[in-house]
């Protein structure tokens, strides 16, 4: 498996598994994924986002960040998303793009990556831990769903973080 950064053209494979992702009902609250690159790249932090490709080339999953807020005092903390190809979970992927993704966001001084995940996505769940994340807290009816299996129901979130132990501190701030 080789790890490589996400560009335009791997834009059609990103938005298939992105597709497939939103399909299962667990992986967002969003109904569709973004309709173009444009679109797409726009809200993504360019130097950290991966793809996952297999020995034939072909995309196993993908991982980006987006900035959590434009205010100066949070530019170290993005958000991130992580989808995995349907014939690829349970493979290891996820953990390889998690993993290339925390060695760029720390090189890159992002001090936090953060995201938000359902309580009943279990191998979510425990991807995060194994790659360093933790449970920081719990929101509850944080939307309505409005599309896929569980449309119509509000839905809780698990909020999990990782903090770098290099990045943002006083002596990597010098540099």
């Amino acid at each position: 498996m080789a790890v490589l950064p996400l560009t335009e053209l791997d834009w059609p494979e990103v938005r298939t598994v992105h597709t497939a992702g939103i399909a299962t009902g667990h992986a967002t609250f969003e109904a569709d994924a973004p309709a173009t690159w444009t679109v797409f790249d726009a809200g993504k932090h360019p130097d950290h986002r991966f793809v996952a490709r297999d020995g034939s080339g072909a995309l196993l999953g993908w991982v980006a960040v987006s900035p959590v807020s434009s205010r100066p005092v949070y530019a170290g903390v993005v958000e991130h998303s992580v989808y995995v190809a349907p014939g690829a979970r349970g493979r290891g992927v996820g953990r390889r793009l998690l993993d290339e993704l925390v060695t760029s966001t720390e090189a890159g001084g992002l001090w936090t990556i953060q995201s938000s995940l359902f309580p009943e996505n279990l191998a979510s769940r425990a991807l995060h831990r194994a790659a360093g994340f933790r449970e920081v807290g719990h929101r509850e009816r944080i939307a309505l769903m409005t599309h896929g299996p569980l449309a119509g129901q509000w839905r809780d979130t698990v909020l999990v973080e990782r903090r770098s132990p290099v990045a943002g501190t006083a002596a990597s701030s010098a540099r």
